[in-house]
Formats: structure tokens, C-alpha cells, sequence
């Protein structure tokens, strides 16, 4: 199978998230040590049981890690279908890339600020680009 150039803004995403998750360990063990939590005995529980014991702006990298592994999920698969039916170029290209600086804007705005009404318009713009892919992908999946 030749390299689809489509290929390059799904693992400039993957890149992304592993940032992601290493600001928000970066962030997030300092202030559980200064939150007094003691890692070593705890069981169970979910990263949001942090939200009580943590500052909100170190749970925010947290928040937009798990983000980044939900909606992103259906960009690497339509990605993947538009580069093995040969669709990977052009403006299904210029529209992957716009989706993942969205994706990365999202991430700043969420991490940095949190303003949720800015969120929620980046948001809704990337997830018309996954739209505007998915239609290609079934117009050429399905002709």
C-alpha cells in the first residue's frame, strides 16, 4: 500500500495527544504530592475523583487528554478509509489538517484558559470536518 499523505495529520494528532498526556503528568503528580494524595495506597476510583482534590487547571490537561481519545477516534478511522480507497489528497487533505490545528486549538483554549463557549465553537468546527470526510468517504466507499 503506497503512504497516503492523509496519513500525516493522523499521526501529527497521535504526536499531539502523547504531548497532551505528558504535560498533564507533568502538571498533575507535583500537585497530587502537594495535595498530600497518597499514590502508593490507592486503589479503584477514576482520574475524575480528582477533580475535588486537584486545582481545576491541573484537572483541565487531564480533561482535554480524555477528549483528545473520544471524537478524534471516528478522524482516524474515516482518515484511514479516504487513504486505502485512495482518497487521502487534496481536499480531503486540506481538511484533515484543519481539523487537527482545531483539534490542537480546542486543546490550548481547554488547557490554558477553559473558556467553554470558545470550546464548544472549536468543537462544533472540527466535528464539521469529520463530517465533510465522512460524506467523501461514503461517496467514494459507496459509488
Amino acid at each position: 500500500m503506497e503512504n497516503s499523505p492523509i496519513l500525516q495529520p493522523v499521526v501529527a494528532l497521535i504526536l499531539w495527544t502523547m504531548l497532551i498526556w505528558l504535560w498533564m503528568y507533568v502538571t498533575r503528580i507535583p500537585a497530587m504530592s502537594k495535595a498530600k494524595i497518597d499514590v502508593a495506597n490507592l486503589t479503584g476510583g477514576v482520574g475524575s475523583n480528582l477533580d475535588d482534590l486537584l486545582p481545576a487547571k491541573v484537572q483541565w490537561k487531564a480533561h482535554n487528554y480524555n477528549h483528545l481519545l473520544t471524537e478524534p477516534t471516528l478522524f482516524y478511522a474515516i482518515c484511514i478509509v479516504l487513504a486505502m480507497v485512495g482518497q487521502g489528497d487534496g481536499l480531503n487533505l486540506y481538511i484533515a489538517w484543519a481539523y487537527v490545528g482545531l483539534r490542537v486549538l480546542h486543546s490550548l483554549v481547554q488547557v490554558l484558559i477553559n473558556r467553554v463557549s470558545l470550546r464548544f465553537l472549536i468543537f462544533a468546527l472540527s466535528s464539521l470536518c469529520i463530517i465533510a470526510l465522512a460524506i467523501h468517504a461514503a461517496i467514494a466507499v459507496f459509488h
